[in-house]
Protein backbone atom coordinates (compact mmCIF):
# COMPACT_ATOMS: atom_id res chain seq x y z
CA UNK A 1 0.00 0.00 0.00
CA UNK A 2 1.18 3.82 -1.03
CA UNK A 3 0.16 7.07 -1.13
CA UNK A 4 -1.23 6.37 -4.83
CA UNK A 5 -4.15 4.20 -3.38
CA UNK A 6 -5.43 6.75 -1.14
CA UNK A 7 -4.80 9.30 -3.56
CA UNK A 8 -7.22 7.20 -5.82
CA UNK A 9 -9.64 6.96 -3.05
CA UNK A 10 -10.09 10.29 -2.96
CA UNK A 11 -10.26 11.24 -6.15
CA UNK A 12 -12.74 8.33 -6.97
CA UNK A 13 -15.00 9.09 -4.26
CA UNK A 14 -14.62 5.46 -2.95
CA UNK A 15 -14.78 7.18 1.24
CA UNK A 16 -15.63 3.78 3.17
CA UNK A 17 -13.64 4.70 5.61
CA UNK A 18 -15.21 8.16 6.28
CA UNK A 19 -17.75 7.87 9.23
CA UNK A 20 -20.32 10.83 8.46
CA UNK A 21 -21.23 11.20 11.83
CA UNK A 22 -18.93 11.88 15.26
CA UNK A 23 -17.70 8.97 16.21
CA UNK A 24 -19.85 6.97 19.21
CA UNK A 25 -15.85 5.96 21.34
CA UNK A 26 -14.69 10.20 21.01
CA UNK A 27 -18.55 11.58 22.17
CA UNK A 28 -17.87 8.70 24.81
CA UNK A 29 -14.51 9.11 26.10
CA UNK A 30 -12.90 12.05 24.64
CA UNK A 31 -13.16 12.96 28.81
CA UNK A 32 -10.26 10.58 29.58
CA UNK A 33 -7.78 13.27 27.74
CA UNK A 34 -8.52 15.66 30.41
CA UNK A 35 -8.44 18.19 28.38
CA UNK A 36 -9.90 21.16 29.39
CA UNK A 37 -11.30 23.94 26.46
CA UNK A 38 -8.41 25.46 24.79
CA UNK A 39 -5.95 22.94 24.65
CA UNK A 40 -4.55 21.42 21.49
CA UNK A 41 -5.53 17.87 20.31
CA UNK A 42 -4.22 16.43 16.91
CA UNK A 43 -5.91 13.51 14.72
CA UNK A 44 -3.23 11.75 12.50
CA UNK A 45 -4.49 10.79 8.79
CA UNK A 46 -7.61 12.67 9.39
CA UNK A 47 -9.39 13.08 6.68
CA UNK A 48 -12.63 15.26 6.75
CA UNK A 49 -13.75 13.75 9.63
CA UNK A 50 -16.77 14.91 11.42
CA UNK A 51 -15.16 14.77 14.27
CA UNK A 52 -13.07 17.60 13.78
CA UNK A 53 -16.31 20.48 13.75
CA UNK A 54 -16.99 18.67 16.71
CA UNK A 55 -14.32 19.35 18.80
CA UNK A 56 -14.19 22.69 17.95
CA UNK A 57 -17.35 23.12 18.74
CA UNK A 58 -16.93 21.65 22.17
CA UNK A 59 -13.83 24.62 22.63
CA UNK A 60 -10.74 22.35 21.75
CA UNK A 61 -8.16 23.61 19.22
CA UNK A 62 -7.71 20.83 16.44
CA UNK A 63 -4.55 20.03 14.22
CA UNK A 64 -4.47 17.63 12.20
CA UNK A 65 -2.42 15.96 9.18
CA UNK A 66 -3.45 13.85 5.80
CA UNK A 67 -2.49 13.28 2.91
CA UNK A 68 -5.11 13.70 0.67
CA UNK A 69 -5.93 17.68 -0.42
CA UNK A 70 -8.90 16.93 -1.60
CA UNK A 71 -9.98 15.40 1.79
CA UNK A 72 -8.52 18.67 3.17
CA UNK A 73 -10.65 21.65 0.95
CA UNK A 74 -13.88 19.25 1.85
CA UNK A 75 -13.37 19.39 5.49
CA UNK A 76 -13.21 23.41 5.09
CA UNK A 77 -15.65 23.18 2.64
CA UNK A 78 -17.76 21.51 4.86
CA UNK A 79 -17.35 23.70 7.53
CA UNK A 80 -17.79 26.48 5.55
CA UNK A 81 -14.50 28.09 6.18
CA UNK A 82 -11.65 29.34 4.35
CA UNK A 83 -8.34 29.06 5.47
CA UNK A 84 -5.13 30.64 4.90
CA UNK A 85 -2.63 28.25 3.25
CA UNK A 86 0.80 28.45 3.32
CA UNK A 87 4.16 26.16 2.58
CA UNK A 88 5.89 24.28 5.41
CA UNK A 89 8.49 21.78 4.43
CA UNK A 90 7.03 19.43 2.37
CA UNK A 91 3.91 19.75 3.75
CA UNK A 92 1.04 22.66 3.05
CA UNK A 93 -0.78 24.40 5.77
CA UNK A 94 -3.74 24.93 5.51
CA UNK A 95 -5.23 27.23 9.10
CA UNK A 96 -7.79 29.07 10.52
CA UNK A 97 -9.59 30.02 13.61
CA UNK A 98 -8.36 27.28 15.85
CA UNK A 99 -7.28 24.78 13.34
CA UNK A 100 -4.19 23.65 11.81
CA UNK A 101 -4.19 20.64 8.93
CA UNK A 102 -0.80 19.73 7.59
CA UNK A 103 -1.39 18.07 3.69
CA UNK A 104 1.35 15.73 2.95
CA UNK A 105 2.85 12.68 3.82
CA UNK A 106 2.61 12.20 8.50
CA UNK A 107 6.70 11.27 7.77
CA UNK A 108 7.24 14.69 6.77
CA UNK A 109 5.61 16.03 9.44
CA UNK A 110 8.17 17.52 12.53
CA UNK A 111 7.07 18.73 16.05
CA UNK A 112 8.74 21.88 15.11
CA UNK A 113 5.82 22.10 12.04
CA UNK A 114 2.99 20.71 14.22
CA UNK A 115 3.58 22.87 17.28
CA UNK A 116 2.82 21.59 20.61
CA UNK A 117 -0.24 19.63 21.25
CA UNK A 118 -2.02 18.49 24.58
CA UNK A 119 -3.55 15.22 22.86
CA UNK A 120 -3.83 12.62 19.90
CA UNK A 121 -7.01 11.33 18.82
CA UNK A 122 -6.57 8.46 16.64
CA UNK A 123 -9.18 6.96 14.84
CA UNK A 124 -8.18 6.40 11.11
CA UNK A 125 -4.29 5.92 11.45
CA UNK A 126 -2.91 2.62 13.05
CA UNK A 127 -6.20 1.09 11.29
CA UNK A 128 -5.79 2.09 7.86
CA UNK A 129 -1.40 1.06 8.43
CA UNK A 130 -0.61 -2.26 6.85
CA UNK A 131 1.30 -4.24 9.79
CA UNK A 132 4.81 -3.63 8.43
CA UNK A 133 4.43 0.47 8.52
CA UNK A 134 2.75 0.45 11.92
CA UNK A 135 5.73 0.44 13.97
CA UNK A 136 7.42 2.79 12.50
CA UNK A 137 4.07 5.20 12.36
CA UNK A 138 3.60 4.95 16.30
CA UNK A 139 7.27 5.91 16.88
CA UNK A 140 6.78 8.80 14.72
CA UNK A 141 3.73 9.98 16.49
CA UNK A 142 4.98 9.85 19.84
CA UNK A 143 8.63 11.83 18.31
CA UNK A 144 5.91 14.60 17.08
CA UNK A 145 3.44 14.39 20.10
CA UNK A 146 6.22 14.59 22.68
CA UNK A 147 4.33 11.23 24.63
CA UNK A 148 0.64 13.09 24.39
CA UNK A 149 -2.00 10.98 25.78
CA UNK A 150 -3.92 9.17 23.40
CA UNK A 151 -7.31 8.38 22.52
CA UNK A 152 -6.98 4.99 20.22
CA UNK A 153 -9.84 3.36 18.21
CA UNK A 154 -9.37 0.36 16.48
CA UNK A 155 -11.15 -2.54 15.14
CA UNK A 156 -11.31 -6.33 16.07
CA UNK A 157 -12.26 -8.64 12.90
CA UNK A 158 -11.23 -11.76 11.05
CA UNK A 159 -8.96 -10.08 8.64
CA UNK A 160 -9.42 -13.20 6.29
CA UNK A 161 -12.56 -12.11 5.69
CA UNK A 162 -12.36 -8.50 4.59
CA UNK A 163 -9.55 -6.96 3.12
CA UNK A 164 -8.27 -3.83 5.22
CA UNK A 165 -8.23 -0.81 5.31
CA UNK A 166 -8.96 -0.33 8.10
CA UNK A 167 -7.37 -3.59 9.50
CA UNK A 168 -7.52 -5.41 12.28
CA UNK A 169 -5.65 -4.28 15.29
CA UNK A 170 -5.52 -6.04 18.28
CA UNK A 171 -5.20 -5.42 21.94
CA UNK A 172 -1.93 -6.96 21.63
CA UNK A 173 -0.82 -5.07 18.29
CA UNK A 174 -1.43 -2.05 19.84
CA UNK A 175 1.20 -3.09 22.53
CA UNK A 176 3.59 -4.14 20.25
CA UNK A 177 3.44 -0.36 18.87
CA UNK A 178 2.49 1.42 21.58
CA UNK A 179 3.55 -0.74 24.49
CA UNK A 180 7.60 0.81 25.28
CA UNK A 181 6.14 4.37 25.25
CA UNK A 182 2.49 4.29 26.62
CA UNK A 183 0.81 2.04 29.57
CA UNK A 184 -2.79 1.19 27.47
CA UNK A 185 -6.08 1.00 29.36
CA UNK A 186 -9.08 -0.13 27.25
CA UNK A 187 -12.19 1.75 28.52
CA UNK A 188 -14.33 0.23 25.42
CA UNK A 189 -15.27 -2.54 23.95
CA UNK A 190 -18.70 -2.67 21.43
CA UNK A 191 -19.89 -4.75 18.89
CA UNK A 192 -20.13 -2.67 15.49
CA UNK A 193 -23.97 -2.56 14.50
CA UNK A 194 -24.05 -4.33 11.41
CA UNK A 195 -20.78 -5.51 10.99
CA UNK A 196 -17.92 -3.80 9.75
CA UNK A 197 -18.80 -2.58 6.19
CA UNK A 198 -21.42 -4.20 6.18
CA UNK A 199 -19.73 -7.30 5.71
CA UNK A 200 -17.50 -8.78 8.88
CA UNK A 201 -19.05 -9.09 12.30
CA UNK A 202 -16.14 -7.01 14.37
CA UNK A 203 -15.57 -5.20 17.80
CA UNK A 204 -14.75 -1.49 17.90
CA UNK A 205 -12.67 -0.64 20.94
CA UNK A 206 -11.46 2.73 22.63
CA UNK A 207 -8.11 2.88 24.78
CA UNK A 208 -6.33 5.43 26.66
CA UNK A 209 -2.71 5.57 26.08
CA UNK A 210 -0.82 7.12 29.12
CA UNK A 211 3.08 8.20 28.73
CA UNK A 212 4.99 5.37 30.58
CA UNK A 213 7.70 5.90 33.41
CA UNK A 214 5.41 8.32 35.75
CA UNK A 215 3.95 6.81 38.16
CA UNK A 216 2.07 9.93 39.84
CA UNK A 217 1.36 11.23 36.32
CA UNK A 218 -0.12 8.00 35.79
CA UNK A 219 -2.52 7.44 38.38
CA UNK A 220 -3.66 11.20 38.04
CA UNK A 221 -4.47 10.00 34.22
CA UNK A 222 -6.05 7.05 35.35
CA UNK A 223 -8.25 9.44 38.00
CA UNK A 224 -9.34 11.73 35.09
CA UNK A 225 -9.90 8.58 32.76
CA UNK A 226 -12.52 6.70 35.34
CA UNK A 227 -14.41 10.45 35.85
CA UNK A 228 -14.36 10.59 31.98
CA UNK A 229 -17.31 10.12 30.03
CA UNK A 230 -20.19 7.32 29.59
CA UNK A 231 -18.64 3.65 29.04
CA UNK A 232 -19.50 2.47 25.62
CA UNK A 233 -20.04 -1.59 25.88
CA UNK A 234 -21.73 -4.27 23.99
Amino acid sequence: MDAQFWHDRWQEGRLGFHEGRVNRMLEAHVGALGLAPGQRIFLPLCGKAVDIPWLLSRGYRVAGAELSEIAVHELFAGMEVRPEVSETGALRRYAADGIDIFAGDIFDLTADMLGPVDAVYDRAALVALPEEMRRRYAAHLATLTARAPQLLVTFEYDQAAMDGPPFCVTENEVGRCHGARYAIEVLADAEVPGGLKGIVPAREKAMLLRPAGDGADQGHRRDRARRGGSRVTG
